[in-house]
């Protein structure tokens, strides 16, 4: 039997052992921090570090485990205006910035790489759909051209050849 659902579910995500720092912790160069952190972060010298689960779909959290109490403490972004994102997100903005020259990648750099592409990605996506959309709207006019068709002599084809018409009202 489940006595905690949130625990349960947590205790299948992925770990990783960090020191607590004056700042809260550091994971993949964001930063995160709680409050409730005060006590472990006064006593930082004297701690081991602390297990850590992250769920690599939303990194806007963490849960740390108390080591006294053995529950998960959910700990935010030390930033929180900052938006959610992906551990994929992530790993492909520390990538292009490598790939771009930049010496030292940080917080800041990470978060405003992701909006960059967020904003490439969307921009693709509404050109996709306007590229959808008029060649949809095009569609008709392929339609409504006929082809040329020979002009049957009914003395040839006999009586029961229908001619084609020579006056058609095009609605639009």
């Amino acid at each position: 039997m489940v006595r905690n659902a949130q625990a349960f579910l947590v205790d299948f995500l992925p770990v990783v052992h960090r020191s607590i720092q004056r700042h809260g912790f550091v994971i993949d160069r964001i930063g995160y921090y709680a409050s409730a952190l005060t006590p472990w972060i006064a006593a930082r010298d004297r701690c081991e570090k602390f297990l850590i689960r992250h769920d690599p779909r939303d990194l806007s959290r963490i849960w740390v485990l108390d080591p006294k109490r053995h529950v998960y403490l959910e700990v935010p972004y030390r930033t929180i205006s900052h938006p959610s994102i992906t551990a994929w997100e992530q790993r492909a903005a520390t990538k292009r910035l490598r790939e771009a020259g930049r010496a030292k990648i940080d917080e800041g750099a990470i978060f405003s790489a992701v909006e960059q592409m967020r904003a490439i990605t969307e921009n693709a996506v509404q050109r996709s759909r306007a590229a959808r959309r008029n060649h949809l709207r095009r569609s008709h006019l392929r339609a409504a051209v006929t082809p040329v068709v020979p002009a049957i002599d009914a003395d040839q084809a006999g009586a029961d050849v229908a001619r084609p018409f020579d006056d058609i009202e095009e609605w639009l």
